[in-house]
């Protein structure tokens, strides 16, 4: 069995550390436009091909697998299966979200093996022009250093294979030092508390939101942003609770982000990809999502 310890960081990982954020103020935000694929099967219906084609979408930044502990190890979990081939003219993004508590146990050659396996995915199913990855994790200050460690690891890793790496950033995480990624994504959704489901919609509310704002301007890395187009369906209590998040609240957050961080427009996501998803929306709503 691999024991895998992160050891002390040499001075040179030391330096490129702490250079890191300098190296990622280089890169330009593109105009384009982006969703989340968040399904365990690669495979797209008409109406998920035509909601690609009609709101010009070029990247879909595609969920591969998570990262959890198991017996005691980080393992991945819930692989993504390739039912079909790459979509002409769309970019694919690896994307693997991996578990804070994998943060709290870590694990040398972790990086390297999370990279090694997108790669191996990647071949396996003739995937091609992978320019990029992107880990998500819901990274707290108790695990930042280590996960930032974990991110610097990677990106050199994914540097090998000539991939950039990006990260999602939550609302929470924009009062923490910028991690050492190429981008990052800031999620835009999942901004209350699903216990206070009486007083706020737990996936966007603007009084949520509000308190954030003001971390924007001075967040010293570059930034995409992405919007909520999905439904909630849970039980609380006995009680089953649907919840969506208004069109009108979407497009006031968006107002409200790109009035302190202009940039926010550059590039613009939506989570996720499903044709359940597509319809929440007006056309005329996910044209000013998409609205640069």
């Amino acid at each position: 069995m691999r024991t895998w310890v992160i050891t002390t960081m040499t001075l040179t990982a030391m330096v490129m550390l702490m250079t890191g954020c300098r190296q990622s103020e280089i890169w330009e935000m593109p105009q384009e436009n982006a969703v989340y694929y968040w399904r365990t099967e690669w495979r797209t219906d008409s109406v998920e091909r035509d909601f690609l084609q009609r709101f010009h979408v070029q990247k879909v930044y595609c969920r591969y697998f998570d990262v959890v502990m198991r017996d005691g190890q980080p393992m991945p979990n819930a692989s993504i299966r390739f039912v079909e081939g790459q979509l002409p003219g769309i970019q694919l993004v690896p994307t693997v979200f991996i578990t804070e508590d994998c943060m709290h146990h870590p694990r040398k050659e972790l990086a390297k093996l999370l990279v090694d396996r997108i790669v191996q995915m990647n071949d396996t199913h003739d995937i091609a022009g992978i320019k990029e990855l992107q880990v998500d994790c819901d990274y707290t200050a108790r695990s930042r250093q280590t996960y930032y460690d974990f991110l610097q690891q990677v990106r050199s890793e994914a540097r090998r294979h000539g991939m950039a790496l990006s990260a999602t950033i939550r609302l929470h995480q924009l009062s923490m030092p910028v991690p050492p990624v190429d981008y990052g994504v800031l999620m835009i959704y999942n901004t209350g508390d699903p216990y206070r489901f009486a007083e706020r919609n737990p996936i966007l509310d603007m009084r949520d939101v509000r308190p954030y704002l003001r971390y924007l301007a001075g967040y010293e890395l570059p930034l995409a942003a992405a919007y909520p187009a999905f439904r909630w369906i849970r039980n609380f209590q006995g009680v089953h609770l649907e919840h969506t998040a208004e069109a009108s609240e979407v497009l006031k957050v968006k107002a409200a982000m790109e009035k302190e961080r202009p940039e926010l427009c550059n590039t613009i996501l939506t989570y996720h990809l499903d044709k359940e998803n597509i319809n929440h929306y007006k056309t005329e709503t996910y044209e000013a999502i998409y609205h640069h």
